[in-house]
């Protein structure tokens, strides 16, 4: 362990230390077991080994030892000096960071709704300072009349603002009248179209807001205004539009290939091949159990299969899967 004579620098010797250096620069020598208390004076150099004698120190001249003890003052100044600057380079490109975060307003991007209630009244305090554009998403097929009516007034509210509307569904829809019914009591630029699969339930605003939810039962949405996210999903709602069927204002029918098969038996015919059950597809179109039964007896037929597993290969065969409807 190193004696408590030496736990300091040579600007502020120890007293002890101070005594033996002037003594020894006026006797000329001393012994080493008297220095041996005051370690110090041989570690910073004002004290060395007799030449003659080791058992005897003889001191450094002042003069001669202030130098380099300035110069190791120097150093020390120095490599601090190259510490601080590397510090400022390591820390510049995240004081940057930091001030970026601070440019970036406060107000939450995305914020978490609990309950039906909560929701619907988030999405009407939107629509009522909207004025441009409403997309809705809207997976499934009948929606209750009650909610239909309820959304009504709110819709042509934004319409007479000038604003317009597109909304997508899935096929089933299409043979609701209650949903074609609500859309020709609206006046103003309104489109439906549909497809056989679409996203989860989507209601966007002006490309400034985004309502989706956050559990299966709908009960908790998130209220989106993240600028990178209102953009991915307008775009993802811009690449199911130009897939879709127009449904109103101008309703496209469905008709037969020539092999007699529609476009709602060939989707469910490749959804057979990929090996899902009755309840998965009839889940994945929007449709219940017993209408994608209906339309799977219906392929068979037509196909001519006697079995289920004579199906699948009979659809591979018959090349309906590769062909454009």
């Amino acid at each position: 362990m190193i004696p408590v004579a030496h736990q300091h620098g040579p600007e502020e010797l120890c007293d002890a230390g101070s005594s033996l250096y002037a003594r020894t620069l006026r006797e000329g020598r001393v012994r080493r077991e008297e220095a041996e208390p005051v370690p110090c004076l041989e570690a910073f150099g004002l004290l060395r080994q007799d030449a003659d004698d080791p058992e005897w120190l003889r001191p450094v001249p002042p003069a001669v030892v202030l130098p380099d003890l300035l110069k190791a003052v120097e150093d020390s100044i120095a490599h601090q000096r190259r510490k601080e600057a590397l510090l400022a380079e390591t820390f510049a490109p995240l004081i940057d960071l930091a001030a970026q975060r601070a440019s970036i307003p406060s107000t939450p991007m995305i914020e978490v709704l609990l309950g039906f209630q909560r929701i619907n009244d988030a999405i009407g305090e939107a629509m009522t300072v909207s004025s441009k554009e409403l997309l809705t998403v809207q997976p499934g097929g009948q929606r209750p009349p009650e909610l239909l009516a309820s959304a009504l007034p709110r819709e042509q509210e934004l319409l007479a603002r000038g604003g317009r509307m597109r909304t997508l569904y899935q096929h089933p829809s299409r043979h609701y009248p209650s949903i074609t019914a609500h859309y020709e009591q609206l006046f103003g630029d309104v489109q439906v179209r549909t497809l056989d699969e679409v996203t989860e339930r989507l209601v966007m605003l002006d490309r400034t807001v985004a309502f989706i939810p956050a559990n299966p039962d709908r009960t908790v949405a998130l209220e989106i205004r993240h600028p990178a996210l209102i953009a991915y999903l307008a775009t993802t709602f811009e690449r199911l539009w130009r897939l879709a069927t127009p449904m109103y204002p101008k309703a496209a029918g469905e008709e037969p290939t020539s092999e007699g098969i529609t476009t709602r038996q060939c989707t469910i015919a490749k959804l057979l091949i990929e090996g899902h059950t009755d309840a998965v597809i009839a889940e994945r179109l929007g449709m219940n159990i017993r209408t994608v039964r209906v339309h799977i007896a219906k392929l068979a037929a037509t196909l001519g299969s006697e079995s289920r597993a004579q199906l699948g290969f009979l659809i591979g065969q018959s090349g309906i899967l590769t062909q454009e409807h």
